[in-house]
């Protein structure tokens, strides 16, 4: 027996030896972080992780190291983890802990940005739409409602994330606890009590904000560490943080932007590599620590991709691909960028240093031709109505995404102007089931001339929730659908029935053999074989606009005006055997066939087919 305690306990202490072994100290020096003590530059790339699926995450790692990456910055998305108000999800794609095991498993540190506010180009700024409904409640405030709805959802965070803080010997060396508040705000103490609210949940680390330079005064908080996104002179960026820190460093910058991100109907944003390896090859000479936004990009998969609203003179959709002109492509593979910016890090890497080998391109595939098998138009599968006297929003209606049909019916015999006031964003308009126009709030057409014929008429009109704003002085300005009525010639138009159609389980729609294609919004299947499963291109070129999923999982949005005019399907997705693709197809749906590429079309405008 006592062999037996001796052995128990002498197994407790190698486990509390190697635990020991195993933390380390992160802290802030004069000039630099310190890893254990001793200097520490930080060379991150920003990876979001519900933007790849988590099957290829460790590849994604891996390629990040090859390119001499030895931390990985990632946003933490509220909409993501909270869809209902307590309901949350850390499942699957959402799996954050996972992510950041993987990191650790690979060799890499990570830097999380789990602000309330993420902007990311994504859906409402990563602010869960639910937030609307609450009367008064002011997002970025100290607001009561706004503070306890945030502090239950970053307690769950906390839940799943503190153990892997470098303070308890994790890989997360420091947690953002604002993003770009000063572009928003200034309040300080509204700064102070979110950062405790991080602190409360668990997060005893290194805590820090992000600004562009010209916001840096209102957006941080006097003694944590101001990082400066978007600057790439390293003078331009110590001035600044001394002027901030009482006159120390280290020196950050948070967001270092090789390119950009598109929307639609505006040309692909892309930027030459030689344009930026100089500069980051200056920042790391000097010293500087850089988180690179974006290294991998990926998709915006389902509806949650953002939208540019700076003022109420125009609404800029996102699209679905995130390729960003990243360093690492859409699909995971090395670009020439990345090559260029892997020279300009092996360059700066201490003597003897070397960096892994680069992996090869990941093969690319056509699909066999896909031709659709079952269908069915949005009419027939309509579920019962909310009815109500004037339009309801999504909001009022509970959804979060997708579409909403409303539906009226009106004494005909006339003609006259049908207009919608603040629609968002878009809608297909029907009289007696057959498409009339569309209206689009990127165009400002809120209204078209109609003519309906004598009789009862009915007056149906699809909306799609095309991105809720996710920066600016709109963020509270975020309700979708008909938000101000429908007027026909100046005179409101009442007693309407809401049909939410959110298409987030395409796998519950039902579809049937031989229907005849007659102009409605359709939803299409084809099934097909593969023998090798690889990465694909959708060519989606000669269709019009909607979504496509395959295998249950929502690749994105498509729209054919460009830029983006494929959608990638990666091959984590695809199976060995069987596979299902669906399209939901709002204005072509005549289309019998969707054609597949082995590489994107990212770059290609079109006058497209705007549904007029």
């Amino acid at each position: 027996m006592r062999r037996w305690i001796v052995l128990v306990v002498g197994l407790f202490c190698v486990q509390l030896w190697a635990s020991a072994q195993a933390t380390h100290d992160f802290k802030l020096g004069d000039e630099h972080f310190l890893l254990d003590g001793k200097p520490f530059q930080m060379i991150s790339g920003e990876i979001h992780y519900p933007r790849v699926p988590k099957e290829a995450w460790r590849h994604r790692m891996k390629m990040a190291k090859a390119m001499g990456i030895n931390t990985i910055g990632t946003y933490v998305f509220w909409n993501l983890h909270e869809p209902q108000q307590g309901v949350y999800d850390f499942s699957g794609n959402n799996d954050i802990g996972a992510f950041v095991k993987i990191a650790q498993e690979e060799g890499l540190w990570v830097v999380l940005r789990p602000s309330p506010y993420v902007c990311a180009e994504w859906e409402f700024g990563g602010y869960p739409y639910w937030l609307q409904n609450i009367k008064g409640l002011q997002v970025r405030s100290r607001e009561p409602q706004y503070l306890a709805a945030y502090k239950s959802y970053i307690s769950q965070v906390g839940k799943q994330l503190a153990p892997y803080l470098v303070t308890h010997g994790g890989n997360v060396l420091m947690v953002q606890f604002e993003n770009e508040y000063g572009s928003y705000g200034g309040d300080k103490e509204y700064l102070a009590i979110n950062q405790q609210l991080f602190v409360d949940a668990g997060f005893d680390c290194l805590l820090y904000t992000s600004d562009p330079a010209k916001d840096v005064v209102r957006g941080h908080l006097p003694g944590f560490l101001p990082t400066v996104n978007g600057l790439d002179r390293p003078e331009q960026v110590k001035d600044l943080v001394r002027k901030y820190h009482n006159g120390k460093g280290p020196f950050m910058v948070a967001e270092w932007y090789p390119a950009w991100f598109d929307w639609w109907g505006v040309v692909h944003h892309k930027v030459p590599a030689e344009d930026y390896a100089g500069k980051l090859d200056n920042l790391l000479a000097e010293g500087l620590s850089v988180n690179m936004y974006m290294f991998h990009g990926g998709t915006t998969r389902g509806y949650m991709n953002g939208a540019n609203c700076y003022d109420t003179g125009f609404y800029e959709p996102q699209t679905s691909s995130y390729d960003y002109d990243a360093p690492l492509d859409e699909a995971g593979n090395a670009t020439h960028k990345f090559m260029l910016f892997r020279s300009m890090i092996q360059k700066n890497l201490p003597a003897g240093q070397t960096l892994p080998a680069v992996p090869a391109a990941k093969p690319a595939i056509t699909l066999p031709a896909l031709t659709f098998t079952t269908s069915a138009d949005i009419f027939s599968v309509l579920p019962a109505p909310v009815k109500a006297a004037t339009p309801l929003t999504f909001e009022k209606l509970k959804q979060a995404y997708g579409y909403v049909l409303y539906r009226t019916q009106q004494p005909g015999g006339r003609k006259g102007m049908l207009s919608i006031k603040e629609l968002r964003d878009y809608g297909l308009v029907f009289i007696n089931g057959k498409r009339v126009g569309v209206l689009d709030r990127r165009l400002k057409q809120d209204s078209l001339e109609v003519d309906l014929p004598a009789g009862t008429v009915t007056i149906d009109i699809l909306v799609e929730n095309m991105g809720r704003i996710n920066f600016g002085p709109n963020l509270l300005k975020n309700e979708k659908g008909i938000t101000e009525g429908v007027r026909f010639n100046g005179q409101e138009l009442r007693n309407w029935q809401m049909y939410s159609l959110p298409f987030d389980r395409i796998d519950q729609v039902k579809l049937k053999k031989g229907v005849k294609v007659k102009g409605a919004p359709v939803v299409k299947k084809a099934v097909f074989d593969l023998a090798t499963p690889g990465d694909t291109y959708l060519d989606m070129r000669n269709w019009g606009k909607g979504s496509v999923w395959i295998n249950d999982h929502h690749l994105g949005r498509y729209w054919s005006i460009g830029p983006q005019q494929t959608v990638y399907v990666p091959v984590e997705w695809l199976k060995q055997g069987k596979n299902e693709l669906v399209v939901l197809e709002l204005l072509t749906p005549e289309q019998p066939s969707l054609p597949s590429l082995d590489k994107p079309i990212l770059d290609v405008l079109t006058k497209g087919n705007s549904g007029q």
